[in-house]
């Protein structure tokens, strides 16, 4: 699961973002401001928010030839409110300009993602359950967005399709069954869960030896029907229909874990702004 703000696909990601933005120059600041003057800026939270994304200021800046000083006030998984600073910087007012809209982009998504994040872990807090993110990211986003969920509470699931097996319905289908996928998948020492739709393709799975159940499109009381049906012979993961609204009472079924997309791919990006001075 990713832990490093700083690894080589995250430099990678912050480098095609600032020369999509700048590409041949910023003309704006190059023919109003020059390269030579200094400046100093701040950044600051307009709104109730968990912060995430502020590891990035260094490595953006660093792209762009550096600043003189960076003061990172607080850090990913901070409590924020409108008005207050985060981050202070001086250097090159042009280094500053030029970086400014990539920096605020970053932020305000994963922050808007974080801040999804912290509120349902919220609604689960008085459970033993965990709620995991999934793969539904931006293409190209993955690790900073699953970075910001960690960031607000929630845990970390699957990074690609490459770290632990998922058997959904397609591969059931191209498989042959629930339990010729189990037989196969199995020996193979990495972890196994298994998507079941059906009470018999439930009862296949526990049969093969399925130690993780992802128990789909279930209503809150199915869930709790089906999980105490369970009865601790694999952990069970409830998806489909996991929003902030009814993610407690999917908690409150039993289960081990549920899972939602839309911290994700539903959160809605949060306004921080910057502030920049002359020196």
């Amino acid at each position: 699961m990713p832990s490093d703000w700083l690894h080589p696909e995250i430099y990678d990601v912050v480098e095609r973002a600032l020369a999509e933005d700048i590409g041949s120059g910023d003309i704006t600041t190059e023919l109003t401001v020059g390269r030579e003057r200094l400046a100093r800026g701040k950044f600051y939270a307009r709104d109730e928010m968990v912060l995430a994304g502020i590891e990035l200021l260094p490595l953006i800046y660093e792209c762009r030839g550096g600043v003189s000083r960076l003061e990172l006030k607080v850090k990913s998984g901070t409590r924020c409110t409108d008005g207050d600073c985060i981050a202070e910087v001086e250097g090159l007012a042009a280094t500053l300009l030029e970086c400014e809209r990539t920096a605020l982009n970053f932020m305000q998504r994963l922050s808007g993602i974080a801040t999804l994040a912290s509120k349902f872990a919220a609604e689960v807090a008085h459970t033993s359950c965990k709620v995991l993110d999934t793969r539904k990211t931006t293409p190209g986003l993955r690790r900073l967005e699953k970075l910001a969920s960690a960031a607000g509470g929630v845990t970390n699931h699957r990074m690609g399709l490459f770290d632990a097996i998922l058997i959904k319905n397609n591969h059931i289908a191209a498989a042959g069954g629930v339990r010729q996928a189990l037989a196969a998948s199995l020996p193979s020492g990495l972890p196994v869960e298994i998507e079941v739709r059906t009470r018999a393709e439930l009862d296949d799975a526990l049969a093969g030896g399925a130690p993780k159940l992802l128990l789909d499109n279930l209503t809150p009381a199915e869930a709790r029907e089906w999980v105490d049906y369970v009865a601790g012979r694999a952990s069970c993961e409830i998806s489909g229909g996991v929003t902030l609204e009814t993610v407690r009472a999917y908690a409150e079924s039993g289960a081990d874990f549920v899972s939602s997309g839309a911290i994700t791919h539903s959160a809605i990006s949060k306004d921080l702004n910057f502030r920049l001075e002359l020196l």
